[in-house]
């Protein structure tokens, strides 16, 4: 379930003015809004990490609704899908035209379908010199059982943006890979009333596309930077001690 962008903007807002402290604009939020998210979504790694070395030294608790790494791994579900690449002859190589933004890539398959029988093969990725010279060598030359790959940027004329690029040897009639995605990017959206006041539309807007248990850390991380905008130091404190408190509670 992901976390509403307007409960977590109206809650800044109110401990923001509950002392008369400042004002975010909502084109400030928003840009807060994304850093934040991005910032939570890249800590997952990390902190998968090192809950899952303690379940290898089996100091981390294992039991249905309490075990730390599964509930991490549970955050990047909304996040992993899998993506059928298409073939790109100008570059010799797959690419992805769909929606969203790759950020890891997972299992790699290369169908070859022009034998029989088909293959669905399990696909290596390796470093593009790796690659040269595993394919350049007789001894180890890539089949449709043991295909290798490597990725670049595609070169795409006309350039719009970069797009990554998966080249395999040898060349297989599709690609599909379980890949990770950024977030979206989330969004307040508003309509001006008649006083210039902002309010809300949520037909326009973007939800936090985390976990709804990362709502107090939303909230939290946002008023940090909120306290640098406004030059309010006891924010900024506030929001540090809850946020290393937080980071305490989970990990311990």
């Amino acid at each position: 379930m992901a976390v509403n962008i307007n409960t977590v903007y109206q809650t800044v807002l109110y401990i923001i003015n509950k002392e008369q402290r400042g004002y975010i604009t909502p084109s400030e939020f928003n840009s807060l809004a994304t850093q934040v998210q991005d910032e939570i979504f890249q800590s997952y790694f990390p902190d998968g990490n090192q809950l899952n070395r303690q379940n290898q030294n089996n100091t981390q608790n294992d039991t249905e609704f309490f075990n730390m790494f599964k509930d991490t791994a549970y955050k990047l579900y909304p996040f992993e899908k899998e993506a059928l690449f298409t073939y790109n002859a100008a570059n010799d190589g797959f690419i992805y035209t769909g929606v969203g933004t790759i950020y890891k890539l997972g299992e790699i398959v290369s169908t070859y379908n022009t034998t029989n029988p088909t293959y669905n093969s399990i696909t290596q990725l390796a470093s593009k010199s790796d690659y040269s010279q595993i394919t350049r060598s007789k001894l180890t030359t890539p089949t449709f059982s043991y295909p290798i790959c490597f990725t670049t940027n595609a070169i795409i004329t006309p350039a719009t943006t970069n797009q990554l690029l998966v080249k395999v040897s040898p060349t297989p009639n599709a690609l599909s890979i379980n890949c990770l995605f950024k977030p979206t990017t989330p969004f307040w959206g508003f309509n001006t009333g008649g006083v210039g006041q902002y309010i809300y539309d949520p037909s326009s807007s973007l939800d936090f596309e985390l976990d709804v248990s990362e709502k107090s850390d939303l909230v939290v991380n946002i008023l940090k930077y909120c306290g640098i905008i406004i030059n309010d130091p006891t924010i900024i404190q506030l929001a540090e001690q809850e946020s290393q408190q937080t980071s305490i509670n989970e990990k311990s």
